[in-house]
């Protein structure tokens, strides 16, 4: 047996890399737990149980995912959470297994999609953030732009949309 395998790891090791077919179950299962525990201050059991449902067909979610510019984070390997870029400017996913909260997993996931996004030539960078995300995207500069109600299934959903400016300046072409 090798003493590597023996040793506790001290720093977890966080990686990034983006969204494969494959992953499209186990990120499944993260949207659905990170909404289950990490939303309940904020929203009703049967807004939860709404908002969770739109994962409910794996293919559908995994081709939505797909169709996005979307990141997996991984702790020591494994998938722990994922963000999705929407065209150019808007960040439309980001969700943390209730496990790895604190660890900077969110932050890391979105301070790649702000790059990409800035690198992609967006000038801002847009949110719908839920009501728990919401001062997260602060935190990180986003400002409020307005509150939003949206339909999912039979529930209606709060949310705010966030925006940030991306580089300060653009050296003219």
């Amino acid at each position: 047996m090798e003493d590597r395998a023996m040793m506790a790891v001290a720093h977890p090791k966080l990686g990034l890399r983006p969204f494969l077919p494959v992953d499209a179950p186990i990120l499944r299962e993260i949207f659905r737990d990170s909404i289950e525990e990490l939303t309940a201050d904020d929203y009703t059991a049967a807004q939860q149980e709404a908002w969770a449902s739109i994962a409910d067909d794996v293919a559908d979610f995994g081709r939505k995912l797909s169709g996005q510019l979307t990141l997996v984070a991984t702790l020591e390997g494994s998938p722990v959470g994922f963000a999705s870029l929407e065209g150019k400017d808007k960040i439309d996913m980001l969700y943390v297994h209730p496990a790895a909260v604190g660890q900077g997993v969110a932050a890391m996931l979105i301070d790649a999609l702000e790059k990409l996004a800035d690198s992609r030539g967006a000038a801002k960078l847009n949110v719908d953030a839920s009501d728990s995300a919401r001062g997260f995207f602060e935190k990180r500069g986003y400002v409020p732009q307005q509150r939003n109600t949206v339909s999912v299934g039979d529930e209606w959903l709060a949310n705010t949309t966030l925006s940030k400016q991306l580089a300060a300046k653009r050296e003219a072409s």
